[in-house]
């Protein structure tokens, strides 16, 4: 569904969101269905294009899916076809999802071979998936590339385990690793191993299909090989990058929010570094309680100088929520740097938030320093357009708090990682019109 967002902005909003399944760990945890030929019942998967698309790759390969209610999916891999692998279907399917990388790991383990397109999603630069392939070579994977057809190849007879040290802490390659090491004979150490609560809950459900790790949570994994895995059932946690966009969507609005159902000990420094601008947020039960703010500052370090807030592999803060972060800080009262470290380019939305009215300094392409507005200036609207996800929700933030009418265009760029977003805004009492 493509087209725009019209929003009159600078309405105060009031009431009870619920945040959505999270849609990396949906990725995950739907590749490990492929493990077993029994069936894997998976609640609470967020509605969204990026994972019906790898829902329907898994339909395609022969896997039975179940809908049994809304976000409830079975599925039962024990006749998959793998013909469909090699077809040219596979190619045009796979390579628009970047997340159906993560099926090589149970493709190699269960049969022993797994072929791959060139992936697609947000542009991401080549060193991104050498992590997955050298993870999956060091277990005993031969790895090809036909560079004719844009299409990698592993095939292995057996899996050893073995000690693996990554080069850097990849999320979605060491799921890849998990999955290919839990079914390989003997033991492989993960060194380096990213440790996202999205990647303990594939490591949680894996040891309830029977499945031998130690040391989740840590970023050293122990995975003693087992021959068989059986059926599970999983429930997906909140997404956290929403639950972060929906403190931000308080503050920069003055409004009262209650976030439902976060799962709050999974958050991280998630609650303290909105704190660290000022915003005040409470715990109540397992919701998040953000009260009504007229104004928020920015707090200093000890020393009286200015507040950086940067990104870190977890339990660092995750740089999906650093866009927020950047445009919450425009109507704080002080200055923060924004320092994005882990990608290359995600600060380039920050034009569009200056064409609003918000006093930005683009430092170089990794980091920036707001000087907060303090509510005297609101943002103005605008028509803008949505690079990838992440800044999406950004820019939909700032058009809400902003004076005026904005249009938000590529909006399909929102639906990919946001379920019905316009509908729970406007629960909310947000003005918000898709056309």
């Amino acid at each position: 569904m493509s087209g725009s967002f019209q929003i009159r902005g600078g309405k105060k909003l009031h009431g009870e969101i619920t945040p959505q399944g999270a849609k990396n760990e949906a990725l995950q945890i739907l590749c490990a269905v492929l493990l077993t030929d029994e069936v894997v019942r998976v609640k609470n998967i967020p509605d969204i294009h990026d994972v019906n698309r790898l829902i329907e790759i898994l339909g395609d390969f022969g896997v039975k899916i179940t809908k049994n209610a809304h976000g409830d999916y079975s599925f039962q891999a024990d006749a998959v076809n793998f013909d469909y692998i090699k077809s040219p279907e596979f190619k045009q399917d796979g390579a628009r999802l970047r997340g159906s990388i993560m099926l090589l790991g149970p493709m190699l383990a269960r049969y022993g071979e797994a072929y791959m397109p060139t992936p697609g999603g947000d542009k991401i630069g080549r060193r991104r998936l050498d992590t997955h392939f050298q993870g999956l070579v060091e277990l005993g994977a031969k790895f090809r590339y036909d560079e004719k057809q844009q299409y990698y190849s592993l095939k292995a007879e057996a899996l050893h385990g073995t000690y693996i040290l990554l080069e850097e802490a990849s999320v979605t390659g060491t799921a890849n690793i998990i999955m290919a090491a839990v079914l390989a004979q003997g033991t492989t150490k993960i060194y380096n191993a990213a440790c996202e609560p999205y990647l303990q809950q594939l490591c949680k459900m894996l040891n309830r299909m029977g499945a031998k790790i130690g040391g989740i949570g840590s970023n050293l994994l122990t995975i003693e090989g087992v021959d068989i895995l059986y059926g599970t059932e999983h429930t997906m946690l909140p997404d956290m990058v929403e639950i972060g966009s929906w403190i931000g969507l308080a503050a920069m609005t003055k409004s009262e929010i209650i976030i439902k159902n976060v799962n709050w000990n999974e958050l991280g420094v998630i609650p303290n570094t909105f704190r660290k601008l000022g915003i005040q947020l409470e715990r109540r039960g397992d919701d998040i309680f953000v009260p009504a703010q007229e104004n928020y500052k920015i707090q200093k370090f000890i020393d009286g100088s200015i507040l950086t807030i940067s990104d870190a592999p977890w339990p660092g803060f995750t740089p999906d929520l650093l866009s927020i972060i950047l445009v919450v800080a425009t109507q704080a009262k002080g200055t923060v740097l924004v320092h994005q470290k882990m990608f290359e380019s995600r600060l380039f939305f920050v034009d569009k938030i200056i064409d609003m009215g918000a006093q930005i300094i683009l430092c170089d392409p990794h980091r920036a320093t707001v000087v907060g507005l303090n509510h005297e200036y609101p943002l103005r609207g605008t028509t803008l357009v949505s690079p990838d996800i992440r800044a999406g929700n950004a820019l939909l933030i700032a058009a809400l708090s902003a004076e005026g009418t904005s249009v938000i265009q590529n909006i399909e760029q929102i639906d990919r990682g946001y379920e019905n977003i316009d509908g729970r805004l406007k629960a909310l009492g947000a003005d918000i019109e898709r056309i």
